[in-house]
């Protein structure tokens, strides 16, 4: 009896050990347990264990309603020891009136009872629902800390008001929390439909209204599609512009055209730099284009960074500065990007663009094979580094270098006052001198390369260049694309050159040009490095946004993550969703000589058909008392047909149109409007029916 005694209390001890060793005694040592004859069970409360509010009311449940077949009595327990005690293998099994007042204790979020063994009775169940019921309580605590804890982030809203589904007049403005942010503020070249237009900007009509809001314009480079609507934009509203130095430079040049000289605050900000525009900060991030200085911008906002590109390429090798600032990019894909935008334009072509040292190799042999010809060379204005390119050559054949056109004069004269151009002592001369030097000895550059009608080298190859005369002995290089839509009035100009005995290269036939955008694969570096959550192609036209989206597909990205917007759109973008939130005022403003968005649709409608069709114009005079013709009708033709070959036709007109003025008096019609109405429909069936043609038709009517 005594050894099975030492036993029992052997295994009380160790299963005391297994439930309490846990958890830090009061008392020192081992202490005996007595067991008192008549005292109620102790019974540590559930929220001792779990860490919750105490639950009275399930504890007096317990005590009242046991399980069948036991019998409630008091069972003394035996005292915790110091200490940390060893956990038993194997517990034993305890009778029914024990496990009433035997504390289930737990550790890292496991309790203790878990870890008994199957043998265990059903009687020592009543603390699970306990727990169950405490842990129950403390979810909805936790899930209230939770969404206390957690902070939402606002969305960034995106306006488009220009650059999609066009090439150029690139104009996008960013809202956060009540703080706008302008990128770029760029212009088009009219199409062909659009007569006597001379520029095509954005619609600045949701920037006036939302002109206290904006914190400021940030620009990423000089090109004519990025800044050459600023002039006509501060006129209207007066905000900061912040951009590099050459960039800067570019647009002090075209404000000063406008009279805005000292009207705006200009910023300049290095690349690698950033500026504070209320709740957002703009990084400005280095990148490789055709015209040095330019940059893409990392907007970081309480939404989260939105990573722009601006127009870029991935050049090891550029003619001038440095590579793009990949490494930048890699950086900000680790900490997270939210949404990228970037340059479509040349999504549709496969593989790297070419980098400029390709051009300065094919000029060393054009040089070469035109060492008895004068040479002519039509480039981009703002192609800086492409004309030090052709200094460079031209210093090493021993030529000279005549610069032609004012936007030519005007960009290179602000790039060597910044150094952006390093012109050797005595090489550039004035093309007034150009016949003075030897043909071989001389290298013209010159403006034209798209072909505009009034630019430099139209103006030559139509014999209109009042200082420059092309022909025979003229060897013409063309070194740049045609911009797309350009294609035909580049074609014309070639032509015309070779009809005069030129020798023309352009960019089909020679390496004379590389293009200042990213293709295919060096759009998927971007898209790899900074890992977007969402995406967006801008600055290209419908079927170029279409090729970048299924580059990023390619990439990996969700459909539902890449957005290909329009002009005037409203893109909403938050960390759950991008969606569309509705459109704005957006489209375009043609500029025609000093008028500014007085040449409309309707307007240009007009000139379309005078253009196609010509006009007829009728004048006649009419009795003011009876309404019968007084004198006339008299018909003018232009652009319609010869006069002096159809007078058999307008002398049928002059008849109709008195047949209709006499039927006007007899049915007591005196209404101009209606009369000028009968007027126009009979001209134009009659014409029709004669010519097939629909001429605009003017009656003017005079009343004495």
């Amino acid at each position: 009896m005594t050894n099975d005694n030492n036993n029992n209390k052997n295994n009380e001890s160790k299963e005391g050990a297994g439930l309490y060793g846990r958890v830090k005694a009061p008392s020192t040592g081992t202490q005996t347990r007595r067991r008192p004859a008549a005292k109620p069970p102790r019974e540590k409360p559930a929220d001792q264990v779990i860490g919750g509010e105490a639950a009275p009311q399930a504890r007096e449940r317990s005590e009242q309603a046991p399980r069948p077949g036991t019998a409630p009595q008091s069972v003394p327990q035996s005292a915790p020891q110091r200490g940390r005690a060893p956990r038993a293998k194997q517990p034993p099994q305890l009778p029914a009136s024990r496990a009433a007042d035997t504390p289930p204790q737990r550790r890292s979020g496991r309790p203790a009872a878990g870890r008994r063994t199957a043998g265990v009775s059903q009687a020592q169940k009543p603390a699970a629902p306990l727990q169950a019921q405490a842990q129950a309580e403390r979810k909805p605590q936790q899930r209230r800390r939770a969404a206390k804890n957690q902070v939402v982030k606002p969305s960034v809203k995106v306006y488009f008001l220009g650059g999609l589904n066009e090439v150029g007049k690139n104009f996008t403005l960013f809202e956060c929390e009540n703080d706008m942010v302008i990128v770029d503020c760029g212009m088009a070249f009219p199409d062909g439909d659009m007569l006597g237009v001379d520029l095509v900007l954005p619609d600045f009509t949701f920037v006036e209204r939302n002109a206290d809001r904006i914190r400021g314009i940030v620009i990423t480079h000089g090109h004519e599609d990025h800044i050459g609507a600023l002039p006509y934009l501060l006129k209207r509203v007066n905000l900061p512009v912040y951009a590099t130095r050459l960039t800067v430079g570019l647009i002090e040049g075209k404000l000063k055209e406008h009279g805005l000289t000292g009207k705006v605050k200009l910023n300049v900000v290095k690349p690698g730099g950033a500026v504070q525009l209320g709740c957002m900060k703009v990084e400005f991030i280095h990148v490789n284009h055709s015209i040095p200085d330019a940059v893409g911008f990392a907007i970081h906002s309480p939404a989260g960074v939105i990573v722009h590109t601006g127009d870029f390429k991935i050049d090891s090798t550029p003619a001038q500065g440095e590579m793009i600032d990949l490494a930048r990019f890699a950086e900000l894909g680790k900490k997270g990007v939210l949404a990228l935008m970037a340059d479509s334009t040349n999504a549709e072509r496969p593989g790297y663009t070419k980098t400029e040292k390709m051009v300065d190799n094919s000029f060393e042999s054009l040089f070469q094979r035109a060492e008895n010809n004068r040479i002519i060379i039509a480039t981009f204005a703002s192609n800086i580094s492409r004309v030090q390119q052709i200094i460079n050559c031209a210093v090493r054949f021993g030529r000279k270098v005549a610069l032609s056109g004012r936007s030519m004069l005007n960009v290179m004269g602000i790039a060597v006052e910044l150094g952006y151009l390093d012109v050797p002592e005595g090489v550039l001369i004035d093309i007034d001198l150009l016949n003075r030097y030897p043909k071989e000895k001389v290298v013209l550059v010159t403006t034209g390369s798209q072909g505009e009608p009034m630019s430099a080298l139209a103006r030559m190859a139509f014999a209109d260049h009042r200082k420059v005369e092309v022909g025979p002995g003229d060897f013409i290089i063309i070194s740049a694309r045609p911009i797309p839509g350009n294609e035909k009035t580049v074609g014309n100009v070639v032509d015309e050159l070779l009809k005069r005995g030129c020798e023309v290269v352009y960019e089909s036939m020679y390496e004379v040009h590389v293009s200042g955008h990213a293709c295919q694969d060096e759009l998927k570096i971007i898209h790899g490095i900074v890992k977007p959550k969402y995406f967006i192609p801008v600055h290209g036209e419908q079927k170029m946004l279409q090729k970048h989206a299924g580059v990023a597909k390619a990439m990996g990205m969700s459909s539902a993550n890449i957005y290909i917007g329009d002009i005037g759109d409203v893109v909403e973008i938050n960390e759950a969703f991008l969606r569309n939130a509705g459109t704005v005022p957006a489209g375009r403003v043609l500029v025609d000589g000093l008028g500014v968005g007085d040449v409309g649709s309707i307007v240009l409608r007009d000139r379309k058909h005078l253009g196609e069709d010509g006009l007829i114009v009728v004048v006649c005079t009419i009795s003011l008392a009876t309404g019968e013709l007084v004198a006339g009708p008299d018909v003018v033709s232009r652009g319609f047909v010869y006069v002096r070959e159809s007078e058999p036709l307008l002398d049928e007109t002059k008849a109709l149109v008195q047949d209709i003025i006499n039927e006007c008096a007899q049915g007591n019609i005196h209404e101009w409007g209606t009369i000028k109405t009968r007027i126009k429909d009979g001209i134009s069936r009659l014409l029709y029916d004669r010519t097939r043609r629909s001429p605009m038709i003017l009656p003017i009517i005079m009343e004495v």
